[in-house]
């Protein structure tokens, strides 16, 4: 497996980052950037001239990674060539966020089948439910077969958001690929870094994503009276305030956050579920905490994934890490590079959703709020 990266910023345009002399033989690319680069189609003609054999994922973001760095308003390009490994690609158009579980169940049907040992997923950030895809995703694959990936961003806009499979990225879509072989050694590690904080409380009213009330009161005036002066610039100030939710009290704590708020409904609509019955707590940004747990989810991958120095690095942070840490962002990526070293190459985004297993399993989760990892290394 050899990859190479290339950088597009307005300063200095197209720029080689690492290079390995792959144009021709480029398996496959992803391209992540931010999104009003990538509603230029100009930008995917180029690249298509770049690896004009490969497949080519776009995802619009809120904010990129390259090598131990993180940028906005660039593109990052990291072209992929497999010597054992075989791809399977699938895309599709959701209208309606209701339909995201049949989502998730067609493209996995789409890539199901002989060989294939894991599936990369990037879907529209804002017409989803996120948890819903995941769910139909795990109802469809088989159990030994792990699903990571992120649903795409819009800086802390969240107007628009853009993905794209081998043409012009647009919204509403939904892409796949999936790698099939004995040969790829694939790691994962997920790890948030957040404190709780407040009074853990009852989901009395919610209906898939949309949450109405906690303890029987309104959920979005909760939100408000923490969020206080920074209440008038909801939907993005909640994102230092994601809520951590147990579906028991047995269960991991899995982080939400929040992608819209309805005064009219008095509503809040988040990334994946809330179900009614289940408990939540608010939680609170802990600066050295979140860099820790960038730290553990690349110890995490280091554990499954080989040991390869030519190793593929994909991270998918939450914009409200990025928002939190401000001009300390870097340093997260950098914990991730300690542990996989200088030889690995880098790259990812900032997201609206990630998705990964949790440690001890295979069968893939929604989170907000983490550092996910997947590396790839081919034996």
């Amino acid at each position: 497996m050899r990859t190479e990266q290339k950088q597009w910023t307005a300063e200095g345009g197209w720029q080689e980052i690492k290079e390995a002399g792959i144009g021709n033989s480029a398996d496959l690319v992803f391209v992540f950037g931010s999104r009003t680069l990538l509603e230029d189609a100009s930008k995917y003609d180029e690249i298509k001239s770049f690896y004009p054999s490969a497949h080519i994922i776009m995802g619009s973001t809120s904010g990129e990674i390259m090598e131990d760095l993180v940028y906005d308003d660039s593109l990052a390009v990291t072209a992929v060539e497999f010597e054992k490994t075989k791809l399977e690609v699938a895309s599709m158009n959701i209208n309606d966020a209701k339909d995201s579980f049949d989502a998730g169940v067609q493209i996995a049907k789409k890539l199901g089948g002989a060989g294939l040992a894991h599936v990369f997923l990037l879907s529209d950030g804002l017409h989803v439910n996120g948890s819903e895809i995941v769910k139909g995703i795990n109802a469809t694959l088989e159990d030994h077969v792990p699903c990571t990936g992120g649903l795409a961003g819009d800086a802390a806009n969240f107007e628009k958001t853009l993905v794209g499979l081998n043409a012009a990225p647009s919204e509403n879509q939904i892409v796949a690929v999936g790698f099939y072989g004995s040969s790829l050694e694939i790691g994962y590690g997920s790890v948030g870094g957040w404190d709780n904080f407040g009074a853990e409380r009852l989901v009395t009213r919610s209906e898939g994503n949309v949450l109405y009330e906690l303890d029987g009161q309104s959920a979005l005036d909760l939100y408000k009276m923490y969020l206080g002066d920074k209440a008038s610039e909801l939907p993005g100030s909640a994102l230092l305030f994601p809520l951590g939710l147990k579906f028991d009290e047995d269960s991991d704590t899995i982080v939400r956050t929040v992608l819209a708020v309805d005064e009219e409904k008095n509503s809040m609509t988040f990334a994946g579920d809330i179900p009614e019955g289940c408990y939540v707590r608010l939680m609170k940004a802990n600066f050295d905490k979140l860099i820790e747990g960038a730290n553990l989810a690349a110890e995490h991958t280091s554990h499954k994934g080989g040991n390869s120095s030519d190793k593929l690095a994909i991270l998918i942070s939450c914009v409200g890490r990025k928002l939190i840490l401000g001009q300390r962002i870097d340093e997260e990526v950098e914990a991730v590079q300690e542990v996989l070293g200088t030889g690995a190459t880098l790259t990812g985004f900032y997201s609206y959703g990630e998705i990964s297993p949790v440690v001890e399993s295979a069968r893939c989760e929604l989170h907000n709020q983490t550092m996910t990892i997947t590396t790839f290394a081919e034996a």
